[in-house]
């Protein structure tokens, strides 16, 4: 009793986001569980939950094998299947809870098989269906690990994120209703005396129609949940120790960086680095609420705290990043000097072909304007970007465009890098004395990235070089 009237009482709280590799199994739940409640001792939390690892695509593999008239039963009845071992193993000395969840389980699963017995006969899965079918991936893991937690006598209680985020009808991706979400998460949780277990990625419309908020969805549901709760911290337990200079793959000196600023990790973030999606933090950057991304393996170790004014340090730069296989191509040609509106078709033309670009270089001369996307867009890059500027090609105004592919961005990324000289004399020197051939160079007027394109084989020999110049052989 003592430990609720704390929980009522207490002004502090702290979201607890867990992902798919956290709650992937009996034992990774267990330790899951272990971190919330030392966590709830002290103060009061909320959780988030993702699906079990491999389970939301899993769901969506089996309805769009469902829709292609392919054998989707074996597959659903293996998601099931771990489902239920998870159960047994956690609650086999709890009788009626292990019930209460097998009940639930299999309730559920009748449900998804209902919906893909559905999109079987029709052949068709809508995005609606489909939002629906890869929801349940959160809603068993949260029934599941709350009813852990209250066999195990800490009153915990199951939420539906469904009934606290409200977004529009984009289905796959849906934009949310900030303030009513905001209006309806304090009102639900703000005295919730139980530890609340929340749904991730999932939500609704107004109507009450399933969404779910896209790829690292569960991440913007602490985000969302943290800022509406006037959160003290929003965790994100995951399975490595925070975020690091450069992939460890690549550079075997790379180290665990202990702060990071918000923008400092919506670079790294963008830039293919293991940290939590640029978009998902927008809640709480816009409350000044600190992020820290820890590991549920090694919960003591420190992580790496993610705010809006982190620690001075003498580094001028926080660390690397990069994106592999993309491609490059240069539109160029006299003709384009000095005439308006060639770069406005280049991008115009890409964005009608539904083209991402990465990084965009030009030179002051207006000769050439270098564009970076995705490799496997490269084909309809070249189409689009053919059918806009037909007459410039037929006249010689600009040259025929040539692809390069098999390349890499690398990206150099810290908020020291602001005003301090020398810094790209210190990048392009390391680069040139391993012999590193730079294809496309780019830097944001924020001074905080310098980004260059090398070759794909020269990734390994760029990111080494580049930090050792920085960093030295080893990390203090």
């Amino acid at each position: 009793m003592r430990y609720y009237i704390f929980c009522i009482i207490s002004s502090s709280m702290k979201i607890m986001k867990f992902g798919g590799s956290s709650v992937r199994n009996a034992e990774m739940i267990r330790r899951a569980t272990a971190i919330i409640l030392d966590a709830a001792a002290t103060e009061r939390v909320v959780v988030v939950l993702s699906a079990m690892k491999g389970v939301t695509d899993g769901l969506i593999g089996t309805a769009h094998a469902a829709a292609d008239a392919a054998a989707y039963r074996p597959m659903i009845d293996s998601i099931e299947a771990r489902h239920y071992e998870a159960a047994e193993a956690l609650l086999r000395d709890d009788q009626d809870h292990r019930a209460r969840v097998r009940t639930a389980i299999g309730e559920m699963f009748s449900a998804v098989r209902e919906l893909l017995h559905g999109v079987a006969l029709v052949r068709e899965c809508t995005a609606r269906t489909l939002d629906l079918i890869a929801g349940f991936g959160e809603r068993l893991s949260c029934t599941i690990v709350a009813a852990y937690l209250s066999a195990a006598r800490h009153a915990a209680v199951y939420v539906d994120a469904r009934e606290l985020i409200v977004t529009d009808e984009l289905h796959g991706a849906a934009t949310v209703e900030i303030e009513t979400s905001y209006e309806r998460i304090v009102a639900r949780l703000a005295e919730e005396p139980k530890i609340p277990v929340v749904t991730g990625f999932i939500a609704a419309t107004r109507a009450g129609v399933t969404t779910t908020l896209g790829r690292n969805g569960s991440d913007y549901t602490a985000s969302i949940l943290g800022a509406a709760l006037s959160a003290s911290c929003i965790e994100i337990w995951t399975d490595v120790d925070g975020v690091l200079s450069a992939d460890p793959r690549y550079v075997p000196n790379a180290f665990v960086v202990p702060e990071v600023s918000y923008q400092e990790a919506m670079e790294m973030s963008y830039f293919g680095a293991e940290v939590i999606h640029p978009y998902t933090m927008i809640p709480a950057v816009e409350k000044a609420i600190p992020l820290r991304i820890k590991n549920t393996l090694r919960p003591d170790a420190p992580g790496t705290i993610i705010s809006d004014r982190p620690t001075p340090n003498d580094r001028p730069i926080t660390g690397l990043a990069s994106i592999e296989n993309v491609a490059l191509v240069n539109v160029e040609g006299g003709g384009m000097v000095g005439i308006p509106g060639i770069a406005s078709r280049v991008f115009s033309a890409l964005g009608h072909a539904g083209i991402n670009v990465i990084m965009i270089s030009q030179a002051s001369s207006e000769h050439s304007i270098c564009i970076v996307f995705r490799r496997t867009q490269a084909r309809a890059a070249l189409d689009g970007l053919r059918r806009e500027l037909q007459y410039e090609l037929v006249t010689r105004k600009i040259q025929q465009f040539e692809i390069r592919d098999n390349l890499e961005i690398v990206a150099v990324i810290g908020d020291g890098m602001r005003g301090a000289p020398g810094i790209s004399g210190r990048i392009f020197s390391a680069l040139g004395n391993a012999k590193i051939n730079v294809l496309a160079i780019a830097q944001g007027s924020s001074e905080i990235n310098v980004s260059f394109v090398v070759d794909g084989a020269d990734r390994e020999i760029a990111l080494n070089s580049v930090h050792t110049a920085f960093f030295g052989e080893k990390e203090s």
